[in-house]
This record gives C-alpha cells, sequence and structure tokens, in this order.
C-alpha cells in the first residue's frame, strides 16, 4: 500500500470515532458564530448612564450587585449578585423585571455542546479539536487534489479553499483550552472592589454604553467588556479610570469578536464549509464501504455488468 491510500485510511478512520462529537462542536459553533453580529443589533431603547443607573436604584438599592451583562438581542440587562435567585433580567425598553426566554436560552445552549457537549465532557472537545487539526494535517499530506465535480472533487477542494481557516479555528481552540495566547487581566495593581453604579459612570465617561456587553469580576478585578465600533475590547475598571486589559487574540479570532460583521460572517461560512466536509467525508465512506461488490468468476475475473 501505497503513502497516500494509507493516509486516506487513517484520514477515514479518525473522521469515523470522532464523527458524533465533531458534529456537536460543528453545529454548535454555527449557532455561536452570529453572537456577535446579533449582540451588536441596535437596542429599541437607548441604554444610557441615567438608564442603567436607574436600573440599579430600582433592584439593586443596597449596592451588592456583582456584575451585569447587556444582551442586546433580547432587549435584556442581566443584573448578577441581586434578588431572590442572585440573578435579575430587567427589559431595556420597559424597564420592568422580564422573565429571560430568548437568543440567551439558545446561545447558552449551544455554548455547553460547543465547550462540554452538554455533559462534563471538556476532554473529549478539546481531543475532538486537535484531531480536526490532524485530519487538516493529512489532508495537507495527501497533496493538491484534482478538482473533479464529483462528490469527491468537491470535499477536496472545499478543504483546500478553506484550509486556512479551518485550521485557525481548531488552533484557536486548543490554545483557548491550554491557555495560551488568552491574554488575561494584568492592567493596573488590585484594589478595592469598585461597585457596579460606579463602574457605569466611570464607564459612560469615555464609551457610549450601548456598547457595554458586560462588567464581571476576573481575577480579582472588575473588567469590562465593551464594543469599540464592531471590535470587543476589555478594560479593567479602576476607581480612577479604565485601563486596556491584554488582549484575549485567542478567544477574539475563535469567537469572531475581532470584528462583530466580518468575524461573525467568516466564522458562519467555516461553520458550513465544516458540516458539508463532515457529511461528505461520510458519505465517501459509506459508499466505499457498502457499496455492491461484483462476482468474480473462478480466475479472478470481474462479471461483465
Amino acid at each position: 500500500m501505497g503513502l497516500k491510500p494509507c493516509l486516506l485510511r487513517v484520514h477515514r478512520w479518525i473522521t469515523l470515532v470522532f464523527a458524533l462529537p465533531l458534529l456537536g462542536v460543528i453545529l454548535s459553533g454555527l449557532v455561536l458564530s452570529v453572537e456577535p453580529l446579533a449582540q451588536r443589533v441596535a437596542p429599541a431603547a437607548p441604554l444610557t448612564e441615567a438608564r442603567l443607573l436607574g436600573f440599579l436604584d430600582r433592584f439593586d438599592p443596597a449596592g451588592k450587585a456583582t456584575g451585569l451583562s447587556v444582551r442586546t438581542y433580547d432587549q435584556v440587562v442581566r443584573l448578577s449578585g441581586v434578588g431572590e435567585d442572585e440573578v435579575v433580567d430587567v427589559g431595556i425598553a420597559t424597564g420592568e423585571e422580564v422573565e429571560a426566554d430568548g437568543f440567551a436560552e439558545w446561545f447558552g445552549f449551544a455554548r455547553g455542546l460547543h465547550e462540554r457537549l452538554l455533559l462534563d465532557l471538556g476532554w473529549l472537545v478539546t481531543a475532538s479539536t486537535a484531531a480536526m487539526l490532524v485530519l487538516a494535517g493529512l489532508g495537507v499530506a495527501m497533496g493538491l487534489p484534482r478538482l473533479r465535480n464529483s462528490l469527491g472533487g468537491w470535499h477536496a477542494g472545499a478543504a483546500w479553499i478553506c484550509l486556512p481557516l479551518i485550521v485557525l479555528s481548531p488552533l484557536t481552540g486548543l490554545f483557548i483550552a491550554i491557555g495560551v495566547g488568552t491574554g488575561g487581566v494584568t492592567a493596573g495593581p488590585r484594589g478595592e472592589r469598585v461597585p457596579i453604579r460606579a463602574a457605569v459612570t466611570a464607564i459612560a465617561r469615555d464609551h457610549d454604553l450601548a456598547g457595554l456587553t458586560s462588567l464581571r469580576t476576573r481575577g480579582g478585578r472588575l473588567l469590562a467588556r465593551i464594543y469599540d465600533g464592531n471590535r470587543l475590547t476589555s478594560y479593567v475598571v479602576t476607581k480612577d479610570a479604565l485601563q486596556p486589559a491584554a488582549v484575549n487574540w485567542s478567544r477574539a479570532l475563535h469567537e469572531g469578536n475581532w470584528h462583530a460583521v466580518l468575524g461573525s460572517a467568516l466564522n458562519a461560512i467555516l461553520s458550513i464549509v465544516l458540516v458539508g466536509l463532515w457529511g461528505s467525508g461520510l458519505l465517501l465512506w459509506a459508499k466505499r464501504r457498502f457499496r455492491k461488490r461484483r462476482p468474480r468468476l473462478p480466475n479472478g475475473a470481474a462479471v461483465p455488468g
């Protein structure tokens, strides 16, 4: 057996072994690919400093909130650390407490599937991500394909055309899993806790609150994630000012947050291509595995069709 048939056989077996977890990761990635774009949809009611402080005055008069997140696709501000359930969802337009059963539920389900297959299977997601890189490497090792108008031709052609994205997506996913290129909250020394209300006022001095996506404590510091144009950036909130946090390039590239429009579009295209490669690869294997073999004569010659 030559080298190429051997590589092709390994390629097929890896695909079969990781077929189901890969499908879950790819389909959930397709759903998550549109989240940055959905987050940039303009809210029906403008989220101003006065409006956000009003939410805090009403639902957190004691100033106990530990964080907040803004979901423009659901028109909801979620306050953390307040209320009986430690979470209160407030409608941006109405200012009333609401039940958050919108797109956030779908994105949350997809994220659980993408990161741990809805169970404690993060190790399998990591292994499947590494397997995707191995599959790409085997494809390259087999050499340039002959472009033909056939299922195999389209499979190989799509893989080569989208090769940079096919490599970049699982590679950055692995980087996130092992903590490479993830930046971190390194700006400024640790200090006393900054109240959420004071953080909102500090952010409003330099940024449009329509771009705010979250305020959360990370590494003992309050971290704000804000869209500057279409790019999601992180800032450490101190008593005096906002300080840029180290850029998490792995997550920005993997999630498409480097540009809400272009990042979402490229990730969606990649997910569709990967679904096509997954399906066509399994179909090619099935056609080869289960095709009807022609009977042979006693001398070994095939019976004429």
